[in-house]
């Protein structure tokens, strides 16, 4: 989405100085590789921080990529400890339309804010069928 828009990317987050390696272990079973992996701090009136309810979040972290430029009319929702965005949002877009760089499909029946994403999804996606 980010590129969509116009941003681009670090192709190897774990060569760019100052970042934390955000890729798995693959050696590790993958309830490790998709365990917690670093925090996520969620940016002051977003829908992220709407979602969860709180300002920060354990995520799992499996990605060589990450955002260098955000891209036109994105909006920050989410960064690592690093300051890399791991989530961004369309900034006026009229429905859901979010993105996170972790994967909260994993286990997600056991994640609360797993759940409350998936919900709100949901919500939106039947408000839109509605207005159709």
């Amino acid at each position: 989405m980010n590129v969509a828009y116009g941003g681009t990317l670090h192709q190897r987050l774990h060569e760019v100085s100052g970042l934390l390696d955000h890729r798995e272990d693959e050696s590790t079973p993958l309830a490790v590789q998709y365990g917690p992996a670093h925090e996520v701090l969620l940016t002051p009136g977003g829908e992220l921080r709407k979602i969860a309810g709180q300002d920060r979040l354990q995520v799992n972290s499996l990605h060589w990529q990450g955002i260098q430029t955000l891209g036109k009319d994105l909006a920050v929702e989410a960064r690592a400890p690093d300051g890399v965005i791991e989530a961004f949002r369309v900034a006026d877009a009229p429905t859901f339309a979010l993105s996170v760089q972790w994967h909260p499909e994993w286990q997600f029946a056991k994640n609360p804010f797993s759940r409350a994403l998936f919900a709100a999804f949901g919500a939106a996606s039947r408000a839109r069928s509605a207005e159709r």
